[in-house]
């Protein structure tokens, strides 16, 4: 981390030109440079292999993080993201896999840079205030949150308020407008939120967006989180629709075995009588029976409606990822509706050689779920397996992650039942 005194004249682009230039402000300097790559291919008739140029994506970025004390507790944040190939695509690759344009379209500065957070925030006490583009956490906004899989997170317009004057409680408050992508080719335009679902792929939400967290931690070795979402003018019937999500964690180095417990539950509620609601839950267990050995299973489960459409329980930030359990590397569309999943999951610390992870889930899925979502009306339910090793290692500051998934599925689709897919990423974050 680096920190450099600028004046307000050389920062006034970044905080504020209304400010004199004669009063200097520390700015705080951090961010994260990383290469991304990914190839995949299915078993189609005449398709590419694996590590052809024309199966595979990706990126190099750079990410910049400028924060400042405004005193009177005040703070400012901001970030700057740069998104290139550094040439990849000149003989290793054909596709990238997140751009601020069309993908695959860099051809000037404005193409290739996003101005991914703006915010200013305000302490009182023990409340904080935040207004601008900022993250939100997976914790605390589980339906609505940034998601890290890709080589850049993505960000939110929103306003955020947060409270922990209740003992053991934080309480969480937030109206949250927009959210640009995390994947392909929308990481620059900033969109409505977007409910996914098993008739149309994702609509937006065209009205506003409000969320209600609380946490507490008073029940011994326990966290207890509940959130709500009010959701208005949903795109296809411009009704509104309400969301839960309850989520229980219990762990305590006094349990036997590093035993950990999680438990979900959440429902998506449309107002309009045209759309079935959706009801989710899930439940997993961790144990470390020997040093450096962890061991986790789960099941998730969520029902489906055959006679409506219905939504899908993803992150409305995103239309991408799920809040569930079972969320691995590739599985999303299929644990997202109408399925029920087991997933197992070994991880082992090797200690300075890294850490290896294999996991898998097997999902039994409905006619309503995504995976048929393009084959509604024919009698056809698609089972899916995903198979997934994962290697993870910090070589002189870099954090390297290699991971090879494979993916099965019960129907094909054209030709293809299976697909093998790779994916390497090298970050140094500074």
């Amino acid at each position: 981390m680096k920190k450099t005194l600028v004046s307000i004249a050389a920062a006034s682009l970044i905080v504020s030109s209304a400010m004199a230039a004669d009063k200097g402000i520390d700015i705080v300097t951090t961010g994260q440079a990383v290469v991304y790559y990914e190839t995949k291919a299915s078993n189609a008739t005449g398709a590419d292999d694996l590590f052809d140029q024309d199966t595979a994506g990706a990126n190099f970025g750079v990410q910049l993080n400028l924060d400042a004390d405004l005193k009177n507790g005040f703070t400012f944040g901001s970030q700057l993201s740069y998104l290139g190939t550094a040439g990849l695509e000149k003989n290793l690759v054909s596709n990238t896999r997140q751009s601020t344009t069309a993908v695959g379209t860099m051809d000037t500065i404005a193409d290739e840079v996003a101005l991914t957070k703006i915010f200013i925030a305000k302490k009182v006490g023990n409340t904080t205030v935040k207004v601008g583009r900022q993250a939100l956490p997976m914790s605390l906004s589980p339906l609505a949150y940034s998601e890290g899989w890709n080589v850049f997170q993505n960000t939110f317009e929103a306003a955020l308020v947060v409270n922990s004057d209740i003992p053991d409680t934080l309480v969480v408050g937030a109206y949250v407008g927009q959210s640009n992508g995390v994947s392909g080719a929308n990481f620059a335009t900033f969109n409505d939120l977007r409910v996914a679902t098993d008739d149309s792929g994702t609509v937006g939400v065209d009205g506003t967006a409000y969320m209600l967290t609380v946490q507490n931690t008073s029940i011994p070795m326990t966290t207890v989180t509940g959130s709500y979402y009010s959701l208005a003018k949903i795109a296809t019937t411009l009704e509104g629709a309400d969301a839960l999500w309850a989520d229980v964690a219990i762990a305590d180095k006094s349990l036997p075995m590093g035993l950990k417990i999680g438990l979900q539950a959440g429902s998506i509620m449309p107002e309009s009588s045209a759309l079935a609601d959706t009801t989710a839950f899930g439940i997993k267990v961790g144990l470390a029976p020997v040093e450096n050995l962890t061991l986790c299973a789960a099941y998730t489960s969520v029902d489906g409606d055959d006679a409506k459409p219905q939504a899908a329980i993803k992150n409305t930030g995103t239309g991408v990822k799920t809040p569930l359990f079972t969320q691995m590397i590739y599985n999303q569309d299929a644990i997202a509706l109408d399925a029920n999943t087991f997933m197992l999951k070994a991880s082992y610390n090797t200690g300075d050689y890294g850490t290896i992870i294999a996991q898998g889930t097997s999902t039994t899925a409905g006619h309503s779920n995504l995976m048929n979502r393009t084959v509604a009306s024919v009698e056809k339910d698609t089972d899916y397996t995903d198979l997934e090793l994962v290697y993870k290692v910090k070589v002189s500051g870099m954090d390297l992650m290699a991971a090879y998934i494979n993916r099965n599925w019960s129907e094909k689709s054209g030709t293809a039942d299976e697909e093998n897919a790779v994916r390497i990423v090298a970050r140094y974050n500074f």
